[in-house]
């Protein structure tokens, strides 16, 4: 009988020593912490950034896919080299810094007419390029033109997107440029929280804040994600990209004794507590969040990534549970990034329209700035 027991012991020993070993691996993904600073070889964050950023700056002007050259930089663009410059600033690489600022330079003296007019908030993110060159380069030239951008998107409206609406607005104390899009969500608090770190000036980031809670009381759902406007019910993902790459951006920034930052990180946590239960078993989000049928899209995946990572890296998010599927996330990421540096499955720009299969049947773009812009984001937010 001892014999047996001993055997028996020796047996149960082995079992939970193995058992150990087993949880001990599980643990990377559960119960300790996140490892952030090593990465399979071609997988860093210096290593992919390097690649998309320098991609970036080969590139023309002009938005992805059009047949001729907008009139002025687009959104996708200045979101690519807004991520681009911090990039350059994090990874401590002076020569890329120096292709960006020579990409704007243009723009200081004969091509003056790229810089949007920002009386739309798809014009006025632009704001968020100048403004960040001026904190690298302490130019003033950068901040004069920033700065202006970021005050006329609170000015009286003007031009001819002036309207009843954007009045209304401005008499509460809104942006007139407020349209009640979840896009406008990294849009608005881009342009105004550069304003503020660039400055110092709170006003910046009163404003941004105050906008951002109006959104999130008007569109966030119970389950935490948000339709793409009130007259479209659907969780477009790269839409709900932009609230959470937008709330991330704004938190970093809002003071710890801002009265509307509660509220702010309230609806954050409430979004990315959601998003966790959407990721798939791949690390990937798809075009349609809540629609397993769809297609896995990189812009939304890309978004989520460098929330759940700000979120980790701030302590806003338990880094045993958010820091795993960060990681997970980005290696995802990465596998759509193809010899050219260009990423692919990224959802074409969409407008908004209350037809479920119109979001579905979007087309599946690869190189579009929508989906190069958040891996640099997340690139960047790795090594923040």
């Amino acid at each position: 009988m001892k014999k047996l027991n001993r055997h028996l012991w020796l047996s149960l020993t082995i079992v939970f020593v193995a058992l150990c070993a087993g949880c001990a691996h599980l643990g990377q993904t559960s119960n300790q912490a996140v490892d952030f600073g090593s990465w399979p070889a071609g997988c860093s964050p210096q290593e992919i950034g390097k690649r998309v950023a320098e991609r970036f700056v080969a590139s023309p002007f002009g938005n992805f896919g059009r047949a001729t050259p907008p009139k002025s930089i687009t959104y996708p663009e200045t979101c690519t080299w807004y991520g681009s410059l911090t990039f350059a600033q994090l990874s401590g690489n002076k020569e890329l810094l120096a292709k960006l600022v020579g990409r704007f330079e243009p723009m200081l003296n004969e091509r003056k007419d790229l810089i949007p007019v920002p009386d739309h908030v798809d014009l006025t993110v632009f704001a968020a390029v100048p403004l960040e060159l001026y904190i690298q380069t302490n130019d003033g030239r950068y901040l004069a033109i920033g700065k202006d951008m970021a005050d006329k998107q609170w000015s009286e409206p003007f031009g001819q997107r002036a309207n009843d609406e954007s009045w209304a607005n401005y008499r509460k104390g809104l942006t007139w440029q407020t349209r009640m899009w979840i896009d406008d969500m990294f849009m608005i608090t881009a342009a105004q929280a550069q304003a503020y770190r660039a400055t110092g000036d709170r006003t910046y980031i009163d404003r941004a804040a105050k906008e951002m809670v109006v959104y999130l009381d008007r569109l966030q759902q119970p389950n935490g994600l948000f339709y793409h406007a009130p007259d479209v019910p659907f969780f477009w993902g790269r839409g709900n990209g932009w609230m959470a790459a937008g709330m991330s951006e704004l938190l970093r920034s809002v003071p710890a004794d801002h009265p509307d930052r509660a509220r702010i990180l309230k609806g954050y946590e409430t979004m990315m507590a959601s998003l966790l239960k959407f990721q798939g078993e791949d690390g990937m989000w798809r075009q349609l969040i809540d629609h397993p049928e769809s297609w896995q899209e990189t812009s939304c995946t890309g978004m989520f990534t460098f929330a759940f990572i700000t979120g980790v890296k701030n302590g806003w998010l338990g880094e045993a549970t958010y820091g795993p599927a960060a990681r997970k996330a980005w290696l995802a990421l990465i596998k759509y990034i193809d010899a050219n540096a260009d990423i692919r499955e990224v959802c074409e720009g969409t407008n908004k329209k209350n037809d479920l299969q119109y979001y579905l049947d979007r087309k599946r773009n690869v190189g579009d700035f929508h989906g190069q812009a958040p891996v640099l984001w997340c690139a960047s937010a790795l090594l923040r």
